[in-house]
């Protein structure tokens, strides 16, 4: 608009001069620089808040970019996730159905899975005292039971079974009964 140079700011000047005169030329100089100052100051501060409103739409544009990042990430990361449950559920199942069923499952509460326990056969033979004999055991290992030191018991009780078998070799003497007395020892 305007084409200001050098050289008019000059012939301005020489004129200014001429036409005020030396006396007041400073004065006017000095109201000149004040109000290009006040125009400066108001310039700076449109200036500010041009730049501040652009900045809040360039604010507010890269936040609305970063929350699609974030949801287009979080939904990839959901589907990788479904993704991967499904291959391990897929995987486990192989597996199960090759080994069969995970003997350390555990419930919610981390508690293994009860499971029935079979009633032994052999639990309704039980001697008098109680005593079964032991499952799965050939019947040439049974070992007596001994029973338990009583007054009325003065011979052990036997499990039912076929006798072993008389290995050769020397003969061991039975152990005594346990009524038999039994010495005192004195402090001497």
């Amino acid at each position: 608009m305007f084409d200001i140079t050098s050289s008019k700011l000059l012939l301005l000047a020489i004129v200014a001069l001429l036409v005020i005169g030396p006396k007041d030329f400073p004065v006017l100089l000095r109201t000149i620089g004040k109000y290009v100052g006040i125009i400066r100051g108001h310039a700076k501060e449109f200036r500010a808040q041009f730049d501040e409103a652009i900045r809040d739409s360039e604010l507010s544009q890269l936040k609305k970019d970063m929350e699609n990042v974030a949801q287009e990430t979080e939904a990839s990361l959901n589907a990788t996730g479904q993704s991967v449950e499904k291959n391990f559920a897929d995987a486990r199942q192989g597996v199960e159905g090759a080994l069969g069923p995970d003997p350390f499952a555990h419930d919610v509460n981390g508690l293994l899975p009860e499971t029935p326990q079979p009633a032994p056969a052999e639990a309704a033979v039980a001697g008098a005292d109680g005593a079964a004999p032991v499952p799965d055991a050939p019947a040439s290992l049974e070992v007596p039971a001994i029973a338990e030191a009583s007054p009325a018991a003065e011979t052990p009780t036997v499990v039912p079974g076929p006798a072993p078998a008389a290995a050769p070799g020397p003969a061991v003497a039975a152990p005594a009964p346990a009524s038999a007395p039994v010495p005192e020892k004195t402090g001497v």
